[in-house]
């Protein structure tokens, strides 16, 4: 009994190495592991409060006599104007932008990503215990917060659930789909009928359109999300499907079998969607993200839906998608035209 017990147990492990389900087991440990290595780590330097002034303004005597006192914990980034303050902010490399009220002299106006967040109540209670400290009981120096990020928590995490559905359709489930195809020789059954090859992969890669499309509107119909600007928001979402549908039918013709496939898929899945949407809590996976296709995504997607952004900032993202997924669709199409592990 004991015997077979054990013959199974191997058998089941060398399919699971055969079909690369053992490689997935440490690929996934691994790369969480990298992850929380990239992340910001809690040291002396990341716990100051880097703030953004604008040079020009008339900021009250105090407070620019405290901020040059306390430079072990303010550090102070002297910027041009606003626009270049934002700008530094939505690369993460400050935490906020003050700008001193013209309507109450002394007084500070503070620019943050998000209100909610600890690098937000870091500056208030930095900029609250230097005014005690310069002043005594006097108004506190902060009298406005304003953010990049419109509406509540439900919408701040949508560009993470539309980013995680469109790529679980491209690296999940398209490559299973064009897998089990090629694993049941359906493909060549098809392709010995008057199918041309590059009929079948339009047919393919609408389908993975419409599936990320229909869960998207979906995700929108019971949130009652709306997006700020309507015409370039589809655009992206297009963009995008058309992209990452290309992407997975690549994939799976990468893959002989479904379970290679469903493998395969997870370890692009994690490394497209992890950093991208980790990007807003680390400036190290600030750097990283840009170099992935899934960050052309979810930085137009963010800044639509959260900063009501516009097409003219986003022009490059849109050609990216476009060109890349020409690009895989057309390696998909030489790759259907070799039979490749057919």
């Amino acid at each position: 009994m004991m015997r077979n017990i054990l013959i199974l147990v191997f058998n089941d492990l060398a399919i699971a190495f055969k079909n690369k389900t053992f490689f997935l087991v440490l690929f996934i440990p691994l790369f969480v592991f990298i992850s929380l290595n990239l992340l910001d780590r809690s040291n002396a330097d990341s716990r100051k409060v880097q703030v953004g002034m604008i040079e020009g303004y008339a900021y009250a005597p105090a407070i620019t006599a405290s901020v040059r006192a306390v430079q072990n914990l303010i550090e102070v980034t002297w910027v041009n104007s606003e626009a270049e303050g934002v700008q530094l902010l939505q690369e993460h490399k400050i935490d906020g932008v003050l700008s001193a009220r013209k309507e109450l002299p002394g007084s500070l106006a503070l620019l943050v990503l998000k209100k909610e967040s600890l690098q937000t109540i870091a500056i208030v209670q930095s900029f609250s215990a230097l005014q005690k400290t310069a002043e005594g009981s006097a108004p506190d120096w902060i009298t406005e917060i304003s953010s990049l990020h419109q509406g509540g928590v439900q919408r701040e995490t949508l560009p993470t659930w539309i980013l995680m559905l469109v790529l679980l359709i491209g690296f999940i489930i398209l490559p299973v789909q064009v897998a089990e195809e090629k694993e049941k020789k359906l493909l060549i059954a098809l392709l010995q009928n008057p199918i041309h090859e590059i009929q079948w992969l339009i047919a393919k890669l609408i389908t993975g359109m419409v599936l990320i499309v229909t869960a998207v509107m979906f995700l929108h119909l019971l949130g009652r999300f709306g997006p700020v600007h309507f015409f370039t928001y589809c655009l992206f979402i297009l963009a995008g499907s058309y992209c990452f549908s290309a992407y997975g039918i690549f994939l799976g013709f990468l893959c002989r079998k479904q379970a290679s496939a469903r493998t395969l898929g997870v370890i692009f899945f994690l490394p497209h969607l992890l950093p991208s949407a980790l990007s807003d809590v680390s400036q190290k996976l600030t750097v990283v993200a840009p170099f992935l296709p899934s960050y052309q995504l979810f930085r137009p997607l963010q800044s639509i839906l959260l900063e009501d952004g516009r097409m003219a900032d986003m022009t490059f993202d849109l050609v990216y998608l476009l060109l890349l997924g020409s690009l895989l669709f057309y390696l998909s199409y030489l790759l259907m035209k070799r039979r490749w592990l057919m």
